[in-house]
């Protein structure tokens, strides 16, 4: 990219955020991240940002693909492990398996859920299917309140989640919480919310929002526009607690994510996969991991040894060399 072009990009991202503010949304736009181990897939990475850390106690979004998996590896994440929070996978197209430390496997598909529970330790890992051929979906974390965070770990594993019809051409998919007369009981641990929004071309639709929540809409398509700002591809429109609706459209068919909770007041410190409330806590579960991770498998008493896969674990980056401080909801802006 030239500097003209990239001056060019940097004006047209700072013309949305200023439009996102007019219309009382803040636009949070994706980094691209690389995940997994050596053959990385990229993907989307919206949360944390550098504006926003988390939308209720969604502390992590990754938006990928649709990504054809012609002549690449696709999603090919081995063993490795988490703490204090869960994780969510949701897909568009095509599958994956998880497999963890806790004797639990599960493929996913479109419509239905992966939710892993961490608490104080677990491994898994993750492979997209070899029939798979396009691979489209959102990877979440939500933070567990601090006296979750030493739970044994657990697994739930959803083939399909209630549906409803929100509008002509919209149907929502509500893989937890309550929305429009639909109800998912997932084992969530905060209030959250977390609908799917699969839109036909020039269709719209109303989201009356709990007023003690605050949302985002995340696109995992182009041409979904929140309140009238254009939400590109990986980005979210957030709105703060006390908004009663948003209206969300799309130019083309097209697949965005409703995602919302009450504000989680605590802080924390995410280091890799690690969440911690410090630094020493983050700091154990990687000298743990570290130690487990080239032990033999019936001498990992924390993270224990992935079901059914022979790959070796990743290996965590190394700690920065100063004290990694807590963080809360938000960073302010200057």
């Amino acid at each position: 990219m030239s500097n003209d072009e990239a001056t060019i990009v940097e004006n047209s991202e700072a013309a949305c955020v200023e439009q996102a503010a007019a219309a009382g949304l803040e636009l949070l736009l994706p980094r691209d991240v690389p995940l997994g181990g050596p053959r990385a897939m990229p993907v989307q990475r919206v949360l944390p940002n550098k504006h926003r850390h988390f939308v209720g106690a969604w502390c992590f979004a990754d938006a990928f693909g649709p990504t054809s998996m012609l002549g690449g590896p696709g999603m090919d994440v081995p063993p490795h492990p988490h703490t204090g929070l869960q994780t969510w996978s949701w897909l568009v197209d095509g599958a994956i398996e998880h497999r963890d430390s806790a004797g639990f496997s599960h493929t996913v598909r479109p419509g239905g859920l992966n939710i892993m529970t961490a608490g104080r330790g677990i491994a898994h890992s993750e492979y997209s299917t070899p029939e798979t051929d396009v691979l489209h979906g959102l990877q979440l974390w939500t933070v567990l309140p601090s006296h979750e965070r030493d739970r044994e770990p657990s697994f739930d594993g959803l083939d399909a989640v209630p549906q409803v019809a929100l509008a002509d051409g919209v149907t929502g998919s509500v893989f937890v919480g309550d929305f429009a007369r639909a109800t998912s009981r997932v084992g969530a641990y905060t209030p959250l919310l977390g609908v799917e929004l699969r839109m036909e071309a020039g269709s719209e639709v109303r989201l009356d929002l709990r007023g003690d929540f605050e949302h985002g809409v995340l696109a995992l398509t182009d041409g979904i526009s929140v309140d009238d700002v254009v939400v590109g591809g990986g980005a979210m429109a957030y709105a703060a607690p006390g908004r009663e609706a948003l209206v969300v459209s799309a130019e083309h068919d097209g697949v965005a994510v409703l995602l919302g909770g009450e504000p989680f007041g605590e802080e924390i410190v995410m280091f890799w996969n690690f969440v911690g409330t410090d630094h020493d806590d983050v700091q154990e579960a990687r000298e743990q991991w570290m130690g487990e991770r080239d032990a033999d498998p019936g001498d990992r008493p924390r993270f224990g040894t992935v079901v059914d896969d022979e790959k070796h674990p990743l290996a965590s980056p190394r700690l920065p060399s100063v004290q990694l401080l807590p963080r809360g909801r938000a960073q302010r802006r200057t």
